[in-house]
């Protein structure tokens, strides 16, 4: 499904974010740069997974043909 570089990036978000010390306002301070960098690199990376999953879906809806033989002349693709 994914590569095991994501899966790693995956489990290792919680453990950068149990690095914020806690206390009355636990997380409204600057984050730290360990865990703004594994925010912002999970961000990319589910941003790409979700593109990728919409190219592979329109790519393989365009690839079907029409399975009652019917020509569509003004849709592109389908015909």
């Amino acid at each position: 499904m994914g590569h095991p570089g994501f899966l790693l990036l995956l489990f290792l978000l919680p453990v950068a974010a149990a690095q914020t010390p806690p206390g009355s306002c636990s997380g409204c301070g600057p984050l730290s740069l360990p865990l703004l960098a594994g925010l912002v690199a999970a961000d990319a990376v589910m941003s790409l997974v979700m593109v990728g999953v919409v190219f592979a879906c329109a790519r393989s809806a365009h690839r079907r043909s029409p399975q009652d033989g019917t020509v569509y002349i003004n849709m592109p693709g389908r015909g």
